[in-house]
């Protein structure tokens, strides 16, 4: 049986939708593409990066289930190495100098000489780095079994469920940034305004699910 409330489901909406908004290394896989090569680009771009969170997410359930048998000490481990993640995740963005970083590199990304790229590539491309980085396994171990209620028998199926659904959700999102190339294009000032801001609630948020996490008995919860 698997259980999620439904106060944490929305919670885990909003949540998600907010990451996917907040700038990040996918982002700039995303504008950079679309700068570049077209809005076309950058939606496959947003599309190759959710087919390689698919590999983490299933990696990470069978993972989350091999912990489920074994021991109460690798849950222990497990919990404190991904408050200890989510929390210096989010002193580094709460904490984000304003004018550099993102905004910066999107704005080198605008200067760039135009060019078509094989979408193919652009594909393959965000599937790789994502599949290859173990930043963004360790994400979804940290993050998301905080959303499974402790009486979900299927803790695993709830954890796969749950991953899909933030992918999903990701889709439109990565979509819309890809649109909003163009635009950004000719406005870097206000775009680097805006990321440190998201960079600032995100921070916070991320802090927030770090002590949260930190704090409770059992991981899964």
């Amino acid at each position: 049986r698997v259980s999620i409330e439904t106060h944490q489901l929305l919670m885990f909406i909003a949540a998600g939708w907010l990451l996917n908004l907040t700038p990040g290394p996918d982002v700039l896989y995303i504008v950079s593409n679309a700068l570049r090569s077209g809005t076309r680009a950058g939606i496959v771009a947003g599309l190759g990066i959710t087919a390689g969170c698919f590999v983490h997410i299933f990696a990470a359930a069978v993972g989350v289930g091999a912990l489920l048998a074994t021991s109460a000490t690798a849950f222990t481990v497990l919990k404190w190495l991904g408050a200890a993640y989510l929390l210096w995740m989010g002193v580094r963005m709460l904490f984000s100098r304003a004018g550099g970083g993102n905004g910066a590199a999107i704005a080198a990304a605008q200067a760039a000489p135009r060019q078509q790229a094989s979408l193919r590539a652009v594909f393959l491309g965000g599937f790789w780095t994502n599949v290859l980085n173990p930043k963004v396994a360790i994400f979804f171990l940290a993050f998301v079994p905080q959303f499974i209620a402790p009486a979900t028998q299927n803790k695993a199926l709830a954890f796969v469920l749950l991953g899909v659904l933030f992918n999903v959700n990701a889709i439109p999102v990565n979509a819309l940034w890809a649109l909003a190339a163009s635009w950004m294009a000719r406005r870097v000032g206000a775009v680097q305004r805006g990321m440190h801001w998201l960079d600032r609630v995100a921070g916070a948020m991320f802090i927030g699910f770090g002590l949260k996490l930190a704090f409770t008995d059992q991981p899964s919860a």
